[in-house]
């Protein structure tokens, strides 16, 4: 057993010397492993990362345990066809129908509804255009988890007044009072005068679009200024995490009785939640890493092929030092182990450098890009893995055509 281990520390020591002995070319050899292994790492973290920063900026506008009953929601996963299908099908939710919902949930904590339209602002000579008008119940605040840098949200009372009143998103006020308070302040939506109450805190943009070109206001008055009676937007909540799934199912049930669907027919409204997002990307993301990580991979296929070449350069170069080892009682099953420990470890290294390249480039791109780079375990395994298993294919031949040299021959070539 001591000889074996005797073995084995000397294989590697002279694995070590003989890697250092060369520098310049071992590191030349390892730049494909180094350069693979670190793209494996740096796509599998912009991978985590793309799918975090789009969660997050979910949340950001809807919150969390929320859900959506509107008369389409397409999550990318319906053909053209489909879509069609649906957006024949389907019906508008009316304000009778959010009503009976909001009256019989009794899972939901909140029940909210939203209606949506676009114009042109103008206050003095400054113009604003295609600004998001969202008319609201005063509830949605609790539902979309929003926050307010200054001022407060409407009232239940002001929306049932229908209460000139309303909440801006930071490019509003950059727009129009980037030197003064708009607390107090009056805009104009289609020539109806509101008071600006409060402002929301920003929330940045979503794959360059901003999320901030926005004016809340309560959903009676929004009924007013653009004259819709349907095209409404039903939003549940639940506090408890556990109640959440439930409240939908609940919800659900309520809208299918409320249009009298029978068990076999279908929807003719959709249901959006955070959840089933969540879902949707971790397909999306899944889908992106099999075509991408295959194809980084092959970088270090190709790191593997100049770690045989270079290893066979140095079975060429140190011939007499087989022929001498094998003089002296060396076994053809050590000296391949030998060649198959020093290419092995040279993908190591090569692996662990590539790790070290990867975290200083993760960081350098999510500083850049203001996005958060995750590096994943699994990632990290999977290159160092691969790495190695690398490095003992790259030595199998260089290692075998090692340990059938004749040792008369080698030491002849001296």
């Amino acid at each position: 057993m001591r000889q074996l281990y005797s073995f084995y520390f000397d294989a590697f020591w002279i694995a070590l010397k003989s890697i250092l002995e060369h520098k310049l070319r071992a590191l030349l050899t390892l730049v494909g492993i180094i350069i693979g292994v670190a793209a494996v790492i740096v796509v599998g973290a912009s991978i985590a990362g793309l799918k975090t920063y789009v969660i997050d900026q979910v949340s950001k506008v809807l919150g969390s345990n929320h859900f959506m009953m509107t008369r389409m929601a397409n999550m990318g996963e319906l053909s053209d066809e489909e879509y069609e299908r649906r957006n024949r099908r389907n019906k508008d939710i009316t304000w009778e129908e959010y009503e009976y919902i909001r009256d019989n949930c009794r899972l939901c904590s909140y029940v909210g509804a939203q209606m949506n339209a676009g114009t042109d602002l103008q206050v003095g000579t400054i113009e604003m255009p295609s600004v998001r008008i969202i008319g609201v119940t005063d509830n949605m605040y609790e539902i979309e988890d929003k926050t307010l840098t200054a001022g407060r949200f409407f009232s239940k009372e002001e929306v049932e007044r229908s209460a000139r009143v309303a909440v801006i998103g930071f490019d509003v006020v950059e727009r129009f009072f980037e030197f003064k308070s708009p607390i107090g302040e009056e805009i104009r939506i289609r020539g109806v005068p509101v008071t600006i109450i409060g402002v929301e805190q920003k929330r940045g943009s979503f794959f360059g679009q901003s999320q901030d070109r926005h004016v809340y206001i309560p959903i009676t008055l929004h009924n007013q200024i653009f004259n819709r009676t349907g095209g409404i937007q039903v939003h549940g909540k639940t506090i408890e995490k556990d109640t959440f799934k439930p409240a939908i199912d609940e919800a659900h049930l309520l809208l299918r009785n409320k249009r009298q669907l029978l068990g076999s027919d279908e929807d003719t409204f959709s249901v959006v939640n955070v959840d089933e997002f969540n879902s949707t990307m971790d397909q999306v993301t899944g889908a992106i890493a099999a075509v991408v990580i295959p194809i980084t991979l092959i970088i270090l296929v190709v790191g593997g092929i100049v770690v045989m070449n270079i290893m066979l350069v140095s079975v060429t170069e140190r011939t007499f030092e087989v022929g001498l080892r094998k003089a002296i009682g060396a076994t053809r099953n050590q000296i391949m182990l030998q060649f198959l420990i020093e290419s092995a470890l040279l993908c190591v290294v090569g692996g662990l450098l590539g790790l070290v390249l990867a975290v200083g480039a993760t960081q350098l791109v999510g500083y850049l890009l203001s996005m958060t780079m995750t590096i994943t375990p699994f990632y990290v395994v999977l290159s160092i893995a691969v790495s190695s298993i690398i490095g003992i294919l790259a030595g199998l031949y260089p290692a075998w055509k090692a340990s059938r040299l004749d040792p008369i021959v080698a030491l002849t070539k001296s």
